[in-house]
């Protein structure tokens, strides 16, 4: 459930903070008459990402379990793919997001109305699809209950009312902090996901090494104990963890939280000389 919800509350605050970045041009411009067209823009978008995570999850249901897991491992990589891409793209272009959304707001209503409903379905379905897909991954993680689902809603909720607070004027956010923060957050929750991929892929015997046990602490914390949930819904390790994917879990964080806490120019450099 915390991850779930820390999941809505980071995607949903950009997706909000977009839309009402959208609103405030338009109002500020006197062009009231184009927020229709936003909004529309804004459901397509959400109608779109709500139906990618039913078909995740139905096709999914459909399969056989040793496919299931092969997709699910797949997917869960995709997922952590898009969320890592996400956090880097969020802190470098943070500051000059709202000068660009202004720009490509005003150059949309030169061309006509549906070019507005184009412009705010892309700025907000970038969002919505990698939510959809990150967030149908970390359900797969945790497990068939409703905390999953409840935290993410909670998440978006809370998501929601922060930007209409700052739309309103009624509270600052730091944001290059708060970016700053649920990233590396995230980065966490991320290669729990990526370490529950492997072992999905292990289990279709895609990888190997499935009983080569890194450590098992099942019995000093049970996995249904409230310790052994918090343990499993933070850092998504079971007490039972292979070696491939403690490995993956502590290369992933070593590797993205140095880059992510790296000065920009320095970070720039590393991921050049990394590159090569």
């Amino acid at each position: 459930m915390l991850s779930n919800a820390l999941i809505g509350l980071r995607e949903g605050l950009e997706a909000a903070l977009v839309v009402s970045i959208l609103v405030a041009f338009l109002v500020r411009s006197d062009r009231r008459r184009s927020l229709p067209w936003v909004w529309a823009g804004v459901a397509v978008a959400v109608v779109i990402s709500i139906a990618v995570g039913a078909l995740l999850t139905f096709t999914s249901n459909a399969m056989s379990f040793e496919t299931q897991e092969a997709f699910g491992g797949g997917m869960s990589i995709v997922a952590v793919g898009f969320v890592t891409w996400m956090i880097f793209w969020m802190r470098r272009t943070a500051r000059a997001l709202s000068g660009e959304l202004r720009d490509r707001l005003e150059q949309a209503l030169q061309i006509g109305s549906w070019a507005v409903v184009l412009m705010a379905f892309l700025a907000v379905g970038r969002e919505g699809l990698e939510t959809a897909v990150f967030f149908w991954a970390a359900t797969q993680a945790a497990g068939s209950t409703a905390s999953p689902l409840l935290g993410f809603l909670v998440g978006i909720a809370v998501a929601v009312g922060l930007a209409y607070l700052i739309y309103r004027g009624a509270v600052r956010i730091n944001m290059a902090k708060f970016f700053k923060v649920t990233g590396i957050l995230l980065i966490f929750v991320a290669a729990g996901i990526l370490a529950y991929g492997m072992h999905d892929l292990q289990e279709a015997d895609i990888l190997p090494g499935l009983n080569t046990l890194a450590f098992d602490i099942s019995a000093a914390v049970p996995a249904d104990s409230w310790y052994g949930t918090l343990l499993k819904g933070i850092f998504n390790l079971s007490p039972r963890t292979s070696v491939l994917e403690a490995a993956v879990w502590v290369l992933y964080v070593g590797v993205v939280l140095t880059l992510f806490l790296l000065p920009g120019r320095a970070r720039t450099a590393a991921t050049a000389s990394a590159a090569t």
